[in-house]
């Protein structure tokens, strides 16, 4: 890094932002693009970090960050929707001047609240200590505490998805080709392949035949027939575990402990 003791300063700021569907884009604080490892970092729109601090402590760190909304790279809808929550943050240092000089890391996590202004944004990164603020137990519950298919559940979601087409949507309500069977992706997931909800996803609270009740109403319009993925959901009651799953080895909630009620109780 004999780069940062030069008397005429070649620094750089580059950010390369990675959303959850596989999306990447990288930025810079240059006046011109800059391409690092097959990745072109646009110099607009431009993003100004707060002061940035390393430490080797295991407080939870944070950094705020600033930048313009444009038309092709960071939009007011994909905020909107979603598409950058919980998105993956790499802020690098590098001599613009070398293309061969390694990166310094600054900062690195994930994005926290964004909040909208005019014609820009601003986020907060939350750096890998930030886990360390969450519970160490969990609270009892008598519902299970896991996901569907996630590694504490560990049911196989192999053939409890389905393709289908999406051929209509009003509000939270859309309508398949095809019918489905009624109740089986309660509380499931519906994601979005093509179209303009591409990469995003939402909660299933009820089905009907070939009409699927979404928790929210879809980002963007549905027009035409688009394609989506439908998962399987659970109710999360040891009973559905038992009888439908077959997984209540796996259960991870305390559905015979007894509640607060057991104070109140009488004889009779």
């Amino acid at each position: 890094m004999s780069w940062f003791k030069k008397d005429l300063t070649t620094l750089a700021f580059l950010w390369r932002l990675e959303r959850a569907d596989g999306i990447a884009l990288g930025f810079t604080s240059h006046d011109r693009d800059l391409v690092r490892d097959g990745l072109i970092y646009r110099s607009a729109p431009g993003m100004l970090p707060s002061a940035i601090e390393r430490t080797d402590g295991l407080e939870a760190s944070s950094l705020d960050l600033a930048g313009a909304l444009t038309s092709d790279a960071l939009t007011e809808a994909d905020f909107s929707a979603g598409r950058w929550d919980g998105a993956a943050l790499w802020v690098s240092a590098i001599d613009w001047n070398d293309a061969s000089a390694e990166p310094v890391l600054l900062a690195r996590g994930e994005l926290g609240a964004v909040e909208l202004k005019a014609a820009g944004f601003s986020v907060t990164l939350r750096g890998p200590t930030a886990v360390l603020d969450k519970p160490v137990v969990e609270e009892t519950s008598p519902e299970c505490r896991a996901s569907l298919g996630d590694r504490r559940c560990r049911v196989d979601l192999a053939g409890r998805r389905v393709l289908a087409n999406v051929v209509s949507g009003a509000d939270e309500a859309v309508t398949l080709a095809v019918a489905v069977a009624s109740g089986l992706f309660e509380f499931g997931r519906l994601r979005w392949i093509d179209g303009p909800n591409a990469g995003l996803a939402s909660m299933v609270v009820a089905s009907a035949g070939a009409v699927l009740t979404l928790r929210e109403v879809p980002a963007f319009a549905v027009t035409g027939a688009v394609a989506v993925e439908i998962t399987e959901g659970c109710d999360r009651r040891f009973t559905t575990c038992c009888t439908r799953f077959a997984n209540a080895v796996n259960f991870r909630g305390e559905p015979h402990l007894p509640g607060n009620d057991l104070l109140t109780r009488y004889g009779g």
